[in-house]
């Protein structure tokens, strides 16, 4: 049962700011290990593993047993989901208190352009062919959930994507491929999140759409995705790009 002290206890837990650089280093999907982690947040190894034990015990972190190597890892996607709500709640109160105009989300133009959110494409692309999916009727989206119409089956088909058995209706069920809104970090606009969304990152790096850039969550788009977001998205990369980043 939830109560009012364990919510304390979160919030806590992720307000301290080494257990805070410990969570974001989680957010590209990667497992790292305790020595990572503790690197990622400048703290000692002796002091990461206690920060490791403090988020283990709160769930926010799992541990995954590996030979004989543990790896961490974020133990669900809604724990992404809170900490990418946060980095907007966060912005938002820049914003409320400065008199300058303030640019939302990532300074690094590759991150607002296409990055990973935790296991989803996030950024201006992914806010992108989410609207575009809408726009044609492919995707129903709301805040709680969604799913792909039977023309978005068909398009995604026509990509190259396979999809299993699925009944008269041409509709898959939210059990199959669920899918929902997740708020951008830089964009303020919704992109796909959910399994829907994970799988839709998936293939987008099986058809090299996209390339991992090592050691960021940052993603590039490559010529053959740019022609894919035009062709069949009627997305214009070059208008996504800040300053003629992003593509290689």
């Amino acid at each position: 049962m939830v109560t009012v002290a364990t919510i304390a206890r979160i919030g806590t837990a992720i307000g301290e700011p080494s257990r805070a650089a410990m969570l974001y280093a989680l957010m590209d999907g990667r497992a790292l290990t305790a020595g990572e982690l503790s690197r990622a947040a400048g703290v000692a190894p002796s002091t990461g593993s206690d920060h490791l034990s403090i988020l283990t015990g709160l769930g926010l972190v799992a541990c995954v047993q590996q030979g004989r190597h543990r790896y961490h890892r974020l133990r669900t996607p809604e724990i992404a989901r809170l900490l990418e709500s946060m980095m907007v709640i966060g912005a938002d109160e820049m914003a409320s208190t400065s008199c300058r105009p303030v640019r939302t989300g990532p300074r690094d133009a590759e991150m607002r352009f296409l990055r990973t959110c935790y296991d989803h494409l996030a950024g201006g692309v992914a806010v992108a062919m989410a609207e575009a999916m809408v726009r044609q009727n492919f995707l129903t989206l709301t805040e709680e959930t969604g799913h792909l119409s039977s023309a978005g089956i068909e398009f995604l088909r026509g990509l190259g994507w396979s999809f299993p058995s699925i009944g008269p209706s041409a509709q898959l069920s939210c059990a199959d491929y669920s899918c929902r809104s997740c708020l951008d970090w830089s964009e303020r606009r919704p992109h796909i999140g959910g399994r829907f969304g994970a799988e839709l990152y998936k293939f987008a790096l099986k058809s090299r759409w996209v390339m991992s850039v090592p050691g960021s969550r940052a993603l590039r788009l490559t010529p053959r995705g740019a022609r894919v977001l035009e062709t069949e998205f009627a997305i214009s990369p070059a208008r996504l790009m800040d300053a003629g980043k992003g593509v290689h």
